[in-house]
């Protein structure tokens, strides 16, 4: 087990995406965000079932910062429900893992 986190967060497009990818890299709650657009999501929402075009942002982060980035992505978000979902990495590239903890250093 690593001391890193993927975190998914869904947005209603890129421009917004990239709003909350730089806020949240620029706070040091994360070393990177990964956009990844065109992603079709059906869900259901106050009893309907939706279909809908969104893009998925793929977190880079720590455990020891996810509530704080959890709390800065409800501030931001646009959705009333965002989508904040946490996994966590057993392994990686000791380089990548160690850019990722100097990334955030600041921020934990």
């Amino acid at each position: 087990m690593t001391d890193a986190l993927t975190v998914h967060i869904t947005a209603p497009d890129v421009a917004r995406a990239a709003e909350l990818a730089r806020a949240l890299v620029a706070e040091r709650l994360c070393a990177c965000v990964n956009i990844i657009p065109q992603v079709r999501s059906i869900y259901r929402y106050e009893g309907k079932i939706c279909d809908e075009a969104e893009v998925l942002c793929i977190v880079k982060t720590r455990p020891a910062l996810f509530a704080r980035l959890q709390s800065r992505v409800r501030e931001l978000h646009p959705y009333q429900v965002p989508e904040v979902l946490a996994f966590a990495v057993h392994d990686g590239s000791p380089d990548y893992l160690d850019w990722l903890r100097e990334s955030t250093a600041d921020a934990g």
